[in-house]
């Protein structure tokens, strides 16, 4: 790996904004905060081994899924830059690549989501796997710009595809099995799987040019290609498994339901906009969300840029594609811990967020003032278990706030102000970087965070 990884680790932060989740809830519209109250004092608490065995099976067959999903698109993440130089890009076509992914995701975002929510998730999602598998072949077929540009289009279209599909799929069915149990945990477990599979995708697509890349250069390929065809052949199995293995009862799929589920997009968008807009608790905790990206985006797309002169030349890769895989584990760490610290708060999720969001502002700072390479990869460690921390608190307030036909679109609408947040501090930390240096832009992005931790704290009364 090379100064390019800051590129593929914004790919995995994209991805990973769509494990987040936002929900329904409908009596606080209609002017009640009480039924939230309650709903939160007879939740009873996570408890796996108390599950029903329909329950129990519900989250394995989660965990696997993401896995497998997450696995897939790990392969590529790390080598994508470098398969893309390769092929003879440079940086300004690497990055009018990565705006053409940007901009079809943010275009198609949330009418998908209104989509999954009008005719149901699995067959939304199903599509976008095709969609998956379709980019991944136009891009072992061509070392040109413009197919390179279709192949990052379905690529887009497929991650707009994803959003709020199978995870809204994942609550609802959850809250069916076991009723009145906190999904917080359940969340948790779904969001360790997935960070797991990006990890060992990221790790294994790094080292698969090394030991076949030789055979493949022999046939006439890129040494990268075999990560993008090992992607190919686990991304059919997500196919084979999604099919067969998640269970939905969604409206019946034909012609005239597809018609009428096209139909109500527009009325489902509107209606989630307005929920948005006018929920107490969505109201804040979106923006928050978006400060929280803001201030937290930067730092995952530039620290490699920032650690690499710390580093003797000689094996400055190496380290930095070792800590790019331990970023993975530790934010599926964090995530394993997250029912834990929620305990510790008694289950108050908007406490446990804002005391998250503070922490993330602190180590932010800590990081940002390392100028050894040992002392920045600790602190940076730790920065990404809190990040995995932070990832279930936040999508257990959502699920309470949203009503199942609004689902996908709320957590596609969540998704989109996070890219938007994202992208906001990515430019800002991007100039004042130019301008000064990276620890500054680093330092000033904790801004957001406190912003962040001051909204949440709003929270806790509503």
């Amino acid at each position: 790996m090379d100064a390019k990884v800051p590129t593929l680790v914004a790919i995995h932060r994209t991805i990973r904004m769509a494990a987040f989740m936002v929900l329904p809830v409908e009596g606080i519209v209609h002017g009640s905060s009480y039924v939230d109250a309650e709903k939160m004092k007879t939740e009873t608490e996570f408890s796996f081994a108390a599950l029903n065995k329909q329950a129990r099976r519900h989250i394995r067959v989660f965990q696997i899924h993401q896995f497998l999903d997450r696995f897939a698109m790990g392969l590529t993440v790390a080598v994508v830059a470098l398969a893309l130089t390769d092929r003879g890009m440079g940086l300004f076509q690497i990055s009018l690549l990565f705006g053409i992914y940007s901009l079809t995701t943010m275009t198609m975002e949330l009418p998908f989501g209104g989509l999954a929510d009008s005719i149901g998730r699995k067959p939304v999602f199903l599509t976008a796997v095709v969609a998956s598998l379709i980019s991944l072949a136009l891009f072992l077929s061509t070392t040109e710009f413009n197919v390179l540009a279709l192949s990052f289009a379905f690529i887009g279209f497929g991650r707009a595809l994803r959003s709020g599909t199978l995870d809204a799929w994942f609550v609802e069915t959850f809250k069916t099995a076991a009723p009145n149990v906190d999904v917080q945990p359940a969340l948790a477990k779904a969001q360790w799987a997935n960070a797991v599979g990006l990890a060992i995708g990221a790790v294994l697509g790094g080292l698969l040019p090394d030991i076949w890349g030789s055979v493949a250069k022999n046939l006439g390929f890129s040494i990268y290609d075999v990560s993008y065809a090992a992607s190919f052949a686990v991304m059919l199995c997500v196919f084979a498994f999604t099919k067969f293995a998640i269970i939905e009862n969604p409206p019946p799929m034909n012609v005239v339901a597809l018609r009428q589920g096209l139909v109500n997009v527009p009325t489902v968008i509107k209606d989630a906009g307005v929920l948005a807009v006018r929920h107490p608790t969505l109201s804040i905790l979106m923006p928050s969300l978006a400060f929280f990206l803001m201030a937290t985006n930067p730092v995952e797309v530039i620290w490699p840029t920032h650690a690499k002169p710390m580093l003797d030349a000689s094996y400055a890769n190496t380290i930095i594609g070792v800590v790019t895989a331990t970023y993975f584990f530790a934010i599926a760490f964090g995530a394993s811990l997250s029912p834990h610290i929620s305990r510790l708060f008694k289950r108050q999720h908007a406490l446990t967020l804002a005391a998250t969001f503070a922490c993330l502002a602190g180590v932010q700072i800590a990081l940002a003032l390392q100028g050894g390479i040992v002392g920045f990869v600790t602190i940076f460690i730790v920065y990404s278990v809190i990040l995995g921390v932070s990832e279930t608190p936040a999508s257990s307030i959502l699920h309470r706030c949203v009503e199942d036909r609004q689902r996908s679109t709320m957590l596609s609408l969540r998704s989109l102000i996070q890219q938007l947040g994202a992208v906001l501090g990515l430019i800002l930390a991007g100039a004042v970087a130019e301008i000064y240096a990276t620890p500054v832009a680093w330092i000033i992005g904790a801004l957001f965070l406190v912003i962040a931790v001051v909204l949440t704290l709003l929270l806790i009364k509503r």
